[in-house]
C-alpha cells in the first residue's frame, strides 16, 4: 500500500494571517485539496496529514483522513522529521511511503506517480525528487559525484561550493516502509538549526549502504513553495493559466484568460463563450454554446445550453436550457429558472420556480415564488414573502400578468390568466382569468399649482 504524510503543520508565521497557511485558497480551492488531489491513488493508498494550530480545522474538513497533531513547545522537537515520525505507527514495513509538504498546490498527479514508479523500479530504499532552479538559495542541495547521488545539505549546513550547486531538494520523498521507520528512529539533532531533518533518513540510509536515489523532474513550476500572500499570488496565477489553458484546449472559449477565474472540477460544454471578468466556483456544471460576458459569478449552479449571462450573480440555482439573464440579475440559492426565461435588469430571484418563457424585464424581486409558464412580471414587482417572523409562498399560474409596481403578498394563489393590474397590493387570491385592482381612487385636484404658487408667495413675504 502506498502510504503518504503530507506535512501540514507549519506556523507559517510569513503569510500573516489567523488562517492556516495550507487552507489559504487558490482558485477557491484550498492549497491542501490539490496536494491531497494529486496524490490519491485510490483503494491501495492513505493519507496521513500532520497537523498544528491548524488541527481541528483539518479534522472537521477531512474526518475519513487520519490527522496526526504535531505540539509545538519549548521541549517538544522541531523539524520534517520528528513531523514524519508522528505517523510511524500507521506506516507498515511493506508499505511504500511518499513524503511531502502540504505548501506545494501546483505539484501534478502524473509527477508523483512517475516519481513513485521510478522508486519503485529502481528499487530504493529511500528516494527524493530533485528540481533545478536559477536561484537555489534556501533549499536543501541535492549533492552528486560522477552523476551518482550522494546526499541532501541543507543550506544552513552547506560550505560555499556546495550553495553553488542549482539541484534542489523539492521536499518530495518516498520510502520503503521498513527503512523509513528504522532511519526515523535513528534521528539526531546535531546541526544548526537542532531539528530533527527528514532528509537525515537519506544519508543514514546511505550510510547503511542502502539504496538510495535522487530523480530529477524537469518542471520547476511544479514545485514552488508558498510562504507568503504574494507568493500566493504568484501560484495562482501559475494556476489560473494551467486551468485555462485545459478548457480551452477542451473547447471553452475564453477571450482573456489573465480575468476568467475558473475552479478546477468546473464542467463546461464545448463552444461556450466567456468574456470579461468571470468566476465560475464549486460545483458548477455549464452546457454547451453559452455566453458569459462582463462581470458574472456563477457558484454551485447548473446551467442548461445557449444560455446567456450578462454581468450577473448566480448562487446555487439551476437553470435550463435558452435561459437569458441580465444584466445585473441576482439568482440566489434555490432559484429553478425553466426553458426560455428572461430574467432582466436588476432583478433577484430567491428560492422560487420560475415556468417556461416567463418574463421578469426589469426591478423586480421574486422570493419563495412558483411561477407557471407564460407569465409577465411587470417593473417593480415585489413578492413580499417575509411577514417579520416567518416566510410564506405565493403561486402564479400559466399566462398570468403581474402588472408594474404590484405587492404579491405572501400567501396567495394567482391562477391561470389571473391579471394585476399595476400599482397593486394583492393579499387575496385571484381566480382564473379574474382582473385584480387594489388601489384607491385617483383624485385630480384643478388649479393646485397656481394655488400653491400664491400660498408660498405669502409665506415669503411673511418672513
Amino acid at each position: 500500500m502506498i502510504k503518504t504524510v503530507i506535512l501540514a503543520a507549519g506556523e507559517g508565521t510569513r503569510m500573516k494571517s489567523e488562517k492556516s497557511k495550507v487552507l489559504h485558497k487558490i482558485l477557491n480551492k484550498t492549497i491542501l485539496s490539490y496536494i491531497i488531489d494529486a496524490v490519491n491513488f485510490g483503494d491501495d493508498s492513505e493519507i496521513i496529514i500532520v497537523a498544528g494550530k491548524n488541527y481541528y480545522d483539518l479534522k472537521n474538513m477531512y474526518p475519513e483522513m487520519i490527522i496526526k497533531k504535531q505540539e509545538i513547545g519549548k521541549n517538544i522537537p522541531y523539524g520534517t522529521g520528528y513531523a514524519t515520525s508522528l505517523c510511524i505507527d500507521e506506516i507498515k514495513g511493506g508499505d511504500t511511503v511518499l513524503v511531502l509538504n502540504g505548501d506545494i498546490p501546483l505539484i501534478k498527479k502524473e509527477s508523483i506517480s512517475e516519481f513513485l514508479r521510478k522508486h519503485k523500479e529502481n528499487d530504493d530504499d529511500g528516494s527524493v525528487l530533485s528540481v533545478k532552479i536559477k536561484d537555489p538559495s534556501g533549499y536543501g542541495r541535492i549533492v552528486r559525484k560522477n552523476n551518482e547521488f550522494v546526499k541532501i545539505i541543507e543550506e544552513k549546513d552547506a560550505d560555499e561550493n556546495q550553495r553553488k550547486i542549482d539541484e534542489i531538494n523539492s521536499g518530495i520523498y518516498a520510502f520503503k516502509g521498513k527503512e523509513l521507520k528504522d532511519s526515523l528512529k535513528k534521528l539526531n539533532s546535531k546541526n544548526k538549526s537542532k531539528e530533527l531533518y527528514l532528509t537525515d533518513c537519506i544519508g543514514i540510509l546511505n550510510s547503511e549502504g542502502k539504496k538510495v536515489n535522487a530523480f530529477e523532474n524537469k518542471n520547476y513550476k511544479e514545485f514552488f513553495g508558498i510562504n507568503n500572500k504574494y507568493e500566493l499570488s504568484f501560484a495562482n496565477e501559475i494556476m489560473r493559466e494551467r486551468v485555462n489553458e485545459k478548457y480551452m484546449i477542451e473547447g471553452v472559449i475564453i477571450e482573456n484568460p489573465s480575468i476568467t477565474t475558473i475552479q478546477p472540477g468546473v464542467k463546461i460544454g464545448n463552444d461556450t463563450e466567456i468574456s470579461g471578468c468571470v468566476s465560475i466556483l464549486g460545483n458548477t456544471t455549464i452546457g454547451k454554446n453559452c455566453i458569459i460576458k462582463g462581470s458574472c459569478r456563477i457558484e454551485n449552479s447548473q446551467i442548461g445550453d445557449n444560455v446567456i449571462i450578462d454581468n450577473s450573480i448566480i448562487e446555487e440555482s439551476k437553470i435550463e436550457n435558452g435561459v437569458d439573464i441580465g444584466p445585473f440579475s441576482h439568482l440566489r440559492p434555490n432559484a429553478m429558472l425553466k426553458e426560455n426565461v428572461h430574467i432582466g435588469n436588476f432583478v433577484e430571484v430567491k428560492n422560487s420556480t420560475v415556468g417556461e418563457k416567463t418574463k421578469a424585464g426589469h426591478l423586480a424581486y421574486i422570493g419563495d415564488s412558483d411561477i407557471g409558464k407564460n407569465v409577465n412580471i411587470g417593473c417593480g414587482v415585489i413578492f413580499v414573502n417575509y411577514d417579520g417572523t416567518f416566510k410564506h409562498r405565493s403561486i402564479v399560474k400559466d399566462n398570468a400578468f403581474i402588472g408594474s409596481n404590484s405587492n404579491i403578498v405572501a400567501p396567495v394563489t394567482i391562477e391561470n390568466e389571473g391579471y394585476i393590474a399595476a400599482g397593486s397590493t394583492i393579499t387575496e387570491n385571484v381566480a382564473k382569468g379574474e382582473l385584480s385592482i387594489e388601489r384607491s381612487k385617483q383624485i385630480n385636484k384643478p388649479g393646485y399649482v397656481e394655488k400653491k404658487k400664491i400660498r408660498d408667495e405669502k409665506l415669503k413675504e411673511e418672513k
